[in-house]
């Protein structure tokens, strides 16, 4: 894939006391937790950001918070690539099939602009199909607005508040489907682009210019 080439595309509390409950009228539906049914489970990753430069000048971890920026000027995360700079975790739970879940809270600063956030890489695919399933970008529009590619808006004024995203895939040995959650609500039903081997990556990759940044916390993983 060349370089910029994947886009262009009321309860409260009582002062003092507990929580006060307030009744649920009768017959409303209580809304599902995204992750019912699905089961916490481990998952390591590795590290890519530009091949010249040392993590940490690219990343730091304090108080639960992984931050990650990049600029455009910066070198890809391998010598001679021809692909965008990034600072991403690439996830080390590559899938065919099967139920797999991204969750993490996310925190995006202004500025921040055409950058992928989140994505489902698709490492081995049949030629002439897509190299990802599916991509979460920003874009230093509406306070910050986040797209399915440089497509569908998902959500605007992202900028600067923590808000937590599933990415919930049913993968299968046809067509299977991504469900993208917002503070576990679904904010969109897509296919994906048919049989592959992929994985999980977050970081930031960097489509646009200047200097861009994401923020995560935590981070877990789900399957069933």
């Amino acid at each position: 894939m060349n370089r910029r080439s994947v886009l262009r595309t009321a309860a409260g509390l009582l002062v003092g006391g507990p929580a006060l409950a307030l009744p649920r009228p009768a017959g409303a539906a209580v809304a599902a937790d995204p992750t019912d049914g699905w089961r916490q489970t481990s998952f390591s990753y590795s590290w890519q950001k530009p091949w010249n430069l040392d993590l940490s000048e690219r990343h730091s971890y304090s108080g639960g918070v992984h931050r990650m920026w990049v600029y455009a000027t910066d070198e890809p995360f391998e010598e001679g690539s021809s692909t965008d700079p990034r600072t991403e975790m690439r996830w080390k739970v590559d899938y065919t099939t099967g139920d797999h879940m991204w969750d993490a809270d996310v925190y995006l600063p202004s500025g921040s602009d055409g950058a992928s956030f989140v994505q489902i890489l698709r490492s081995v695919h049949p030629s002439g199909t897509p190299a990802t399933d599916i991509m979460l970008n920003v874009y230093d529009t509406g306070g910050g607005t986040v797209r399915r590619y440089d497509g569908t808006v998902l959500r605007t004024g992202a900028y600067n508040t923590w808000f937590n995203v599933k990415i919930a895939h049913q993968a299968s040995t046809g067509t299977g489907t991504v469900k993208v959650y917002f503070d576990d609500a679904l904010v969109l039903t897509v296919a994906d682009r048919g049989p592959a081997t992929r994985y999980f990556k977050n970081g930031v990759y960097n489509h646009g210019s200047g200097r861009v940044e994401a923020r995560f916390r935590n981070i877990r993983y789900w399957t069933r």
